[in-house]
Formats: C-alpha cells, sequence, structure tokens
C-alpha cells in the first residue's frame, strides 16, 4: 500500500482528489492512511464499516460507490476506479489524460498490469486485451462513465463496462509502452485463496457476462500457455462450465449480451484487433449521433 501511495503522490499529474475507502482493515492500515491524508490535502480516507468477509467483485464496487457517492463528481472530467496494490511509473495519469484530450471518442482507457516473477524476478505481462482497461485502474471520462450507467455490481463489471462503452460508440482501449506499465504488486486473481480459486471466479464472470462457450474455450486455450501456464487457463475454463451447468444466473442486459456475442464472434473469424477496429470505426455514427 505505501508502494501504491508514493507512487501517486509522485505523479506529474497528481489527482485534484483522491478518494480511498477503508472497508474494515484491521491491520495498521488506518494509521497509514491517516499520514498520508494529513502530508497530503488530495488524500481523503472515507472508512466503511467491516463486512466481516472479503467479496471480490461486488464488494469492490460497493466499496468504490461508497467513496464515490460521497463527492460531488460534476466537479472532474475524469475519474479513476483505483487499487490499492499498484506501483505506477510517474507520467502514467499525464499520459492518459493527454490520450483522452486527443481523442474525445476515448471513453475509458489504462496502461498494462504486469507483475514479478518471484522467481526469477522479471515483470511478466498479466495479458490484458488492447481493447479492454484494466479492472485495477479504470481511468473514465466522466461523462462517458455516467452515460454507461457505471459499473454492474458483479464479477465482471470490469469488462461488461467496457462492451457497453463500444455499444454506446465510445473506444475502450489499453496501451503497453513505458510510461503506461504498471506493477500489479498481486497478480491478477491471486487476491483470495489462490491463483486457482481467482481464475475461477473470472470463468463465472464470463459467464455471468453471457460470453459463448466457444469464445471462453478459445479464450482459455490461449491462457494455457501463459503464466500461471496451464492451471489459469483450466481454471478459467472450469469455472465457466460449472456455472453453466449449475444454470447460475445471467446478465439480465439481453440487448448488450447479444451485442458482446456478436463481437466474440468476430473476434474468433477475424483476429480481436480487426475486429475491434472493425467495431470501432461502425460504432463511430452512434457516438457522433449522441455527442454532435
Amino acid at each position: 500500500m505505501r508502494i501504491t501511495l508514493d507512487s501517486v503522490v509522485a505523479q506529474t499529474a497528481q489527482p485534484d482528489l483522491w478518494v480511498i475507502v477503508d472497508d474494515g482493515s484491521t491491520d495498521e492500515t488506518p494509521v497509514i492512511l491517516k499520514q498520508y491524508a494529513e502530508k497530503h490535502s488530495f488524500i481523503k480516507v472515507i472508512t466503511r464499516q467491516d463486512r466481516g468477509h472479503r467479496s471480490v467483485g461486488p464488494g469492490v464496487i460497493e466499496a468504490f460507490y461508497h467513496g464515490y457517492d460521497q463527492i460531488d463528481v460534476s466537479q472532474f472530467d475524469f475519474v479513476c476506479k483505483f487499487d490499492l496494490d499498484l506501483d505506477l511509473p510517474p507520467r502514467y495519469f499525464e499520459t492518459l489524460i493527454e490520450r483522452m484530450n486527443a481523442n474525445p471518442r476515448i471513453g475509458t482507457c489504462s496502461g498494462k498490469a504486469y507483475f514479478r516473477d518471484q522467481k526469477t524476478g522479471e515483470l511478466v505481462s498479466e495479458k490484458c486485451g488492447d481493447e479492454m482497461s484494466v479492472g485495477m485502474t479504470k481511468f473514465y471520462r466522466r461523462s462517458c462513465f455516467e452515460e454507461i450507467g457505471g459499473f454492474v455490481r458483479q464479477v465482471m463489471w470490469d469488462g461488461i463496462d467496457c462492451h457497453k462503452c463500444r455499444q454506446l460508440g465510445w473506444i475502450a482501449v489499453s496501451w503497453d509502452e513505458p510510461d503506461l506499465r504498471f506493477i500489479h504488486l498481486r497478480p491478477m486473481g491471486s487476491s483470495q485463496k489462490g491463483i486457482f480459486t481467482g481464475r475461477m471466479r473470472h470463468g463465472f464472470g464470463q459467464y455471468f457476462m453471457g460470453t459463448g462457450l466457444l469464445y471462453m474455450t478459445a479464450s482459455s486455450v490461449f491462457r494455457l500457455f501463459h503464466p500461471p501456464y496451464l492451471v489459469g487457463g483450466l481454471a478459467m475454463w472450469w469455472g465457466y462450465v460449472k456455472s453453466m451447468l449449475q444454470k447460475q444466473p445471467r446478465f439480465a442486459d439481453k440487448e448488450l449480451v447479444q451485442f458482446i456475442r456478436e463481437y466474440q464472434t468476430q473476434c474468433l473469424l477475424k483476429g480481436k484487433t480487426a475486429a475491434t477496429e472493425a467495431l470501432n470505426r461502425q460504432q463511430e455514427v452512434v457516438w457522433k449521433t449522441t455527442h454532435s
């Protein structure tokens, strides 16, 4: 957490306001946050009652909105949902703002997440797609965030939001460049009960979002050949199939689910980069109609 705090304080473009929600920490977190808030006027700490258990996905968004709903967001052009386990390069926020100012259609964007291999010490990419802003640091144009209706309070909130952006004509994107590569101090899906449980949770999230079995299988095969090798892809696929067999509830927005499935089909046929570029060109008229 100190690494994260220091990396934000060191930004060339600091936040005008950084609301940090402490949702029931039982360690030294409150003391550390108080120290930073006293030293930096843009940091505001809000304490939330401990729910008694960790809640990945819905709990994260509940904590986000606990802070978001207590500020006048109309004062700000940009909003960022941000985790306290990241180490950012110093020009991170400045670069994202420059990109968004240069292209008014970019609704949400981010850099790319890397984690440090515990054995070799080398940085390893988490292989997040260019068509998404990553969940641990969702940087949004406020007007876009309001237009899509904010975040869904379920595990796959950080995928549904980007698809909703494209449906409304916005662009969701992330870039892998030196000024935008950050270190994720806990690898994706490892924050609760280990990698296997975390990746199974991701599989359930894909099922909830409406992803088809063929696309999920292709995605899981891709993950087999990236860290954590084999187990990551298998866990994702089993999390999806288990949810399907149990007939778990799915996302209720049928129009958006159809939009997602048609996009995923094009990704399988054309490749994700070509399919995303084609869809962004197609949806430009939607954005221009709304923002003329």
